[in-house]
């Protein structure tokens, strides 16, 4: 008979967790919805405000934790106990995205003073400007973290794309980002969204005039 692997007790375990999983992603979702609708209903016809909320797959979160052992992305199989998803910090997920990035810091203080008091700021590891994240628990009993993220819409659809295309590529196409060319040309098309939308909200306060 097969040894047991670590995979085989990670996809276990997923299981798991995975009814709180759900419950915490259709607590979020509905909490940032109810919180934001002040601002969603008063937008004007050129903004856009879109929420996306989702639960990590099993595969990808197992492909998460393997990528962040130290001994050269993999797991020891005398260690099988040792590892846990729990060690994730976004299992459960919601991206709120904003046109134009405008939005971007009155969304963060509605959300942080109704929702985010008790969850702790991380940075994304573009920097600071892209904009805000927040990593935490929905209750005191719930070992299960999620990740709040409040990102310009252009940005956030750039990584649904990017995701999308290279990191849950074909085999040919694993790895791809981490050379020099892909990141420096990840990190143009992030400059170029931000240039645009700086670009769109001046050009509109000149077409709008003083207030």
């Amino acid at each position: 008979m097969p040894l047991r692997t670590v995979e085989d007790r990670l996809r276990e375990q997923y299981f798991d967790l995975l009814p709180e999983i759900r419950r915490i992603v259709d607590e979020i979702d509905a909490r940032v919805r109810y919180a934001l609708l002040p601002i969603s209903q008063n937008l004007s016809g050129h903004e856009r405000l879109v929420v996306n909320s989702r639960i990590k797959s099993c595969e990808s979160s197992i492909d998460k934790l393997r990528r962040q052992q130290h001994e050269g992305g993999t797991f020891d199989p005398s260690a099988i106990d040792d590892y846990t998803l729990l060690a994730l910090k976004d299992l459960a997920a919601v991206r709120i995205m904003a046109f134009p990035r405008t939005r971007i810091t009155e969304i963060e203080h509605v959300l942080r003073g109704q929702i985010l008091k008790s969850w702790a700021p991380e940075p994304f590891r573009e920097g600071p400007a892209v904009g805000f994240k927040f990593v935490g628990t929905c209750s005191p009993n719930s070992a299960v973290r999620a990740e709040y993220q409040i990102v310009p819409l252009l940005t956030g659809l750039f990584w649904e794309v990017e995701h999308a295309a290279i990191y849950k590529p074909a085999v040919v196409l694993r790895g791809t980002t981490t050379t020099p060319t892909m990141k420096r040309k990840a990190n143009e098309v992030l400059l170029a969204l931000q240039e645009f939308e700086a670009a769109f909200v001046h050009v509109l306060k000149e077409r709008e005039g003083p207030p």
